[in-house]
């Protein structure tokens, strides 16, 4: 019990990264009913535009000078890969029946793997990822590492910045009226188009965000890391509703807790060790996903998706 609030913090961590993600599954998913399984890929695209501005930037540049520099790289590569693969590989299929887009999103992920390794080679294993010197820092019994600093600060403030422009702004307006009914929005002067690229382009920038953390958090990067983690973030997104923005971050903040109480005391039960340790922990992810899909289908906080029928 005395490592309890360590783990929950550590999970809080975890799950910040997971819903970051998965704010552009549900954004996507929200107006265009569209899962795009290469948003995982995207987040580790991010990643690597990151880490090419670091290689670009002087040697011995402080990181408090590259990290702002690092982001917006991270963000203008993410961005750039969302919005071409949504105008040349999902809008001409808009009209398709919904497996086609699904097939070209698996295609697009493992086209997106295989181009990064080919410009990074040595990503095949791992690639350094710059870190931010200093601590870890101990607030009574919790220790909170140097990386992590970094996402207790963007996860809360990238979700401040996208509700504002949800529920603020005309161009949020008109995303929830495309969402709502795309047919109507575009009798009202909505260009839907616009809509749905600008939806892409954040659900990107915040993957670039989540991505930046996650090299600041584990210390390296490779081309296979988006695999994993995209699927975690479409269940965080399908836990906390589908299509519901805010949805997303509490069904990422839920897997990244209960993934990280679950690998920390399930192997303290007699018989079930095995069963406790990291390689299990993508296991008890999908476990809890199964749960809610039986018990809850349409999430913790509901869908936002509308009949379109």
């Amino acid at each position: 019990m005395n490592e309890l609030p360590q783990q929950l913090v550590n999970g809080l961590l975890l799950g910040s990264m997971y819903g970051l993600v998965a704010i552009g599954y549900t954004m996507v998913y929200g107006i265009v009913q569209l899962i795009n399984f290469a948003h995982g890929e995207i987040f580790m695209t991010g990643a690597f535009g990151a880490l090419t501005v670091w290689l670009w930037l002087p040697g011995g540049t402080s990181m408090w000078i590259a990290l702002p520099l690092m982001i917006i790289g991270a963000v203008i590569v993410a961005v750039a890969i969302a919005v071409g693969a949504e105008r040349f590989a999902y809008r001409p299929l808009r009209t398709a029946p919904r497996l086609a887009p699904l097939i070209t999103a698996i295609g697009l992920s493992l086209a997106l793997q295989q181009a990064v390794w080919a410009w990074y080679p040595e990503a095949k294993s791992a690639r350094t990822f710059p870190q931010i010197a200093g601590g870890p820092f101990e607030i009574g019994n919790v220790t909170i590492q140097t990386g992590d600093i970094f996402l207790v600060l963007a996860a809360p403030i990238s979700m401040a910045i996208l509700a504002y422009f949800v529920m603020k702004t005309r161009t949020g307006r008109g995303m929830q009226a495309t969402a709502q009914d795309p047919d109507t929005a575009k009798l009202m002067g909505v260009n839907t188009d616009r809509i749905i690229v600008i939806a892409f382009a954040l659900g990107a920038a915040f993957a670039a965000v989540g991505a930046v953390a996650y090299g600041l958090k584990y210390g390296e990067i490779n081309f296979r890391m988006g695999f994993i983690l995209g699927l975690k973030a479409f269940t965080a997104a399908v836990l906390g509703g589908i299509g519901n923005i805010y949805g997303a971050m509490i069904g990422g903040v839920v897997l990244g807790v209960a993934e990280t109480l679950a690998t920390a005391y399930i192997a303290d039960i007699p018989g079930m060790d095995k069963f406790g340790s990291q390689s299990w922990a993508d296991v008890w992810a999908f476990v809890l996903l199964i749960l809610v899909l039986l018990f809850r289908p349409q999430g913790l906080l509901g869908e936002r998706v509308a009949d379109r029928a």
